[in-house]
């Protein structure tokens, strides 16, 4: 099955500070800023279009709570994950699981752009965080 790389997600502290940086010295552009309370989520969200390459901006809004929060605490601010798009999201999800891949079923969401998105456990990826996404809105 084709990937393709979709975006990557970057744990900040500072979000406006973050945005400011993406904009005013690598020139990006602002496509979204929204706030996600949902569990798994806790945090507010920048995406940043630079020259095509998207990069999403991740700030906890919990402390005690929000992954985002943790992945900081652990391993302190920066590149979070790497999202693959892939065609169809069921469908890699099978082929991960029949080549022993496992996914953490609690993080399949549907985020606010209608991306269907779920985790790899890290365990099985050599401690990368990666995110399997598909847009089924853009097949119709």
């Amino acid at each position: 099955m084709k990937k393709i790389l979709d975006h990557i997600g970057v744990a900040v502290r500072d979000l406006d500070a973050s945005i400011d940086f993406y904009i005013g010295i690598l020139g990006g552009e602002l496509i979204d800023r929204y706030r996600s309370e949902a569990i798994g989520v806790e945090s507010e969200i920048a995406i940043i279009d630079v020259n095509g390459a998207r990069t999403e901006l991740l700030m906890p809004t919990n402390n005690t709570t929000s992954p985002i929060a943790r992945f900081i605490k652990q391993k302190g601010k920066g590149v979070h994950h790497i999202a693959y798009q892939v065609e169809n999201l069921d469908t890699a999800i099978a082929d991960l699981k029949e080549k022993g891949i496992r996914v953490m079923e609690d993080t399949r969401r549907v985020n606010k752009h209608g991306r269907r998105l779920i985790y790899l456990n890290p365990a099985d990826t050599e401690g990368t965080i990666i995110e399997y996404c598909d847009y089924p809105e853009k097949l119709k």
